[in-house]
């Protein structure tokens, strides 16, 4: 009689992952193109990165070609330029995590504090708007802007009395012309994340706040912050993976003889010695070693996080 009953509850559990799959049916579906995008454009290229140990010849193919070893991870760090890029990467990494990735979680709280609904959905799509732009309009539009024949930054310059600068040539305003264009084009979409975090804040802590005489400082410092904290550290953790990622098509609109000194950063020089000079071993060993330092960072920054009792992002 027990064994009939046993054999009954297990029949009964067998089937239950089918039954959830069945009723969740849609949702699984909805998951299959972002698979398939990152089987075909993620994982798949991953193959590729072995012929950073090869002399690749490409008609030779992958399979062809000589195995050299690290042959040209040796000569990425013995490079003379390859220190001066790195540090270029660097420094700008550390500006957009300065200057920029602050301003979407003051814009958020900024923003959660209007109480007219029609201007806080004015200012939310003017922020946002321009995230759908690509950097060729940005740099375009900064282009116009900054450019000393005719520019609306220098003619103001010159009405105020001061002499013209050249934003677009000058090395020493190439890093503040980088950060001010990814503050202008990204800050809405991190908005959007944050005001979505706040959404989800109890109303009735703000009430309780409000009972004790906490004003509206207060209950953002002690209430909104730290209900979005995980959100902040989830971001964090995500933004120091690209540490030296980013963005090629930016830096390479921006970038010049003349600001190449302070411009040049991996993304670009792979570009160069990749598709430019076809040294495609070299180019694979660079980016190889791109990706094993932002995967080395994010798996640090999550661990540091759970040491502080945060969930991090696995």
């Amino acid at each position: 009689m027990e064994e009939t009953v046993i054999s009954r509850q297990v029949t009964k559990t067998q089937p239950a992952w089918r039954k959830r799959f069945w009723r969740n049916k849609l949702l699984y579906l909805m998951i299959v193109p972002g698979i398939i995008y990152f089987l075909i454009f993620k994982y798949i290229p991953m193959f590729g990165l072995v012929i950073s140990f090869q002399d690749y010849k490409p008609f030779k193919g992958i399979l062809g070609s000589e195995w050299v070893g690290f042959k040209h991870f040796e000569r990425l760090f013995t490079e003379p330029d390859f220190w001066n890029i790195l540090s270029n990467t660097l420094l700008l990494f550390g500006m957009n995590l300065l200057f920029y990735f602050p301003i979407p979680i003051i814009l958020a709280l900024m923003l959660n504090e209007v109480r007219i609904t029609f201007f806080k959905r004015f200012f939310q799509t003017l922020v946002y708007l321009p995230h759908f732009m690509s950097w060729v309009i940005i740099v375009s539009i900064s282009y116009v802007m900054l450019t000393m024949d005719g520019g609306i930054v220098n003619e103001l310059l010159v009405q105020l009395g001061f002499s013209k600068i050249n934003f677009l040539l000058s090395p020493e305003w190439f890093r503040p012309t980088y950060i001010i264009q990814v503050i202008w084009r990204e800050a809405g979409w991190g908005t959007i994340i944050y005001l979505a975090a706040i959404a989800a804040v109890d109303p009735q802590l703000y009430e309780a706040a409000r009972m004790d005489g906490a004003g509206r400082l207060r209950q953002v410092w002690h209430i909104t912050l730290p209900a979005i904290r995980s959100v902040i550290i989830v971001l964090l953790i995500l933004k120091i993976g690209d540490v030296l990622e980013l963005g090629f098509e930016h830096v390479y609109l921006l970038l010049n003889s003349m600001n190449r000194d302070v411009a040049e950063i991996i993304d670009t020089y792979v570009y160069t010695a990749g598709l430019r000079q076809m040294q495609f071993s070299y180019s694979a060993a660079v980016g190889f070693f791109k990706s094993l330092v932002g995967l080395v960072l994010v798996m640090l920054a999550n661990h540091l996080s759970k040491k502080m009792g945060e969930e991090g992002i696995y």
